[in-house]
């Protein structure tokens, strides 16, 4: 596995070029209902770096930074267990990594994001990241939930699945199996929402929420729609889309002025 932190420090210079993607998992650990692991974020975004760096890091010249695992979760802080950063702490620790990594022969950040609600910030990050440190910065998803920014899904969820429902628990029963208890799993949709087009998941009119504003028990979706079938599909497009939007991180250049 082509993993930075592996590397001795005489061999960075000779091991990263100026091409080499590196590559920064970011998860979350926080509830994820009754049924899932507080570290389901973290899981499947570490899980999901480590198959594409195994698949493509070679053609692709791409590095595994070791996982960033407590990130902005206040939207589950009532919950116990959750642990998370505050919006300024996070993007100092963004902001100190980004001046390591300028040190580097490569400039090429590109953040697999696992929690939802680190997406605005890692946007953020993006651009400080860029006018600071001159990095070329790029942020991926294993997939793109409703509530931030994916397509609304015609299905038994009517759009809401966006923490802990049908795919999440569907991609940990693939992943690990063992932990998962689905004999705690139950439906959780909040369907007076779903006649709204303007102020919902997704709508043109965003909102701030907590989960417990939206699901006393924290699941926002229906669990008890999962299977680790339906998780190896998923995962296997995850895989696939990952490989391709690296492939594009590899190449891309802005346009000359």
């Amino acid at each position: 596995m082509r993993r930075l932190a592996d590397l001795r420090a005489p061999e960075v210079a000779s091991a990263l070029s100026a091409s080499s993607v590196l590559i920064q998992p970011v998860g979350a650990i926080e509830q994820h209902g009754p049924h899932l692991p507080l570290s389901t974020d973290l899981l499947i975004a570490e899980a999901l770096a480590e198959a594409v760096v195994e698949e493509r890091g070679d053609e692709l010249d791409l590095w595994l930074l070791p996982p960033l695992a407590y990130t902005k979760s206040n939207e589950h802080a009532w919950a116990p267990g959750t642990i998370w950063l505050s919006a300024q702490t996070m993007l100092s620790v963004l902001d100190d990594l980004g001046r390591c990594v300028a040190t580097l022969p490569t400039k090429r950040l590109a953040f697999l994001n696992g929690h939802g609600g680190n997406s605005a910030l890692l946007a953020v990050a993006n651009r400080e990241l860029r006018v600071a440190h001159g990095l070329m910065t790029f942020l991926l998803h294993p997939s793109q939930p409703r509530d931030s920014g994916g397509a609304a899904e015609d299905d038994d969820e009517l759009g809401m699945g966006v923490h802990a429902g049908r795919d999440e628990t569907s991609i940990v029963l693939h992943l690990r199996p063992e932990l998962v208890d689905m004999t705690l799993a139950s439906r959780s949709v909040p369907e007076s929402m779903a006649s709204r087009s303007r102020v919902t998941f997704g709508g043109d009119v965003a909102f701030g929420w907590s989960s417990d504003d939206l699901a006393a028990g924290g699941v926002i979706g229906d669990p008890t729609l999962a299977s680790a079938e339906r998780g190896a599909q998923l995962w296997a497009g995850m895989r696939a889309s990952a490989g391709e939007a690296l492939a594009e991180v590899a190449t891309f250049a802005f346009p000359e002025s």
